[in-house]
């Protein structure tokens, strides 16, 4: 089994590795694929939660 590594990014997303599923609160297959790398909404004003779209740079975002 490949392990999965989670990061938060200072002031930014969360950014996973390895292969994984993402489902969202409905049960629907967000993104599904081998090892990659991911970037997941941290700040919760994406507009394309729950991947990154960079709003938290815009909103300024600051991390604990």
């Amino acid at each position: 089994m490949e392990k999965i590594r989670v990061q938060c990014v200072k002031n930014g997303p969360y950014e996973v590795q390895g292969t994984l599923t993402i489902v969202d609160a409905n049960g629907k297959i967000v993104s599904s694929s081998e090892s990659t790398t991911y970037y997941l909404c941290r700040c919760g004003g994406s507009g394309t939660k729950p991947m990154c779209d960079g709003t938290h740079g815009r909103i300024r975002f600051q991390s604990e």
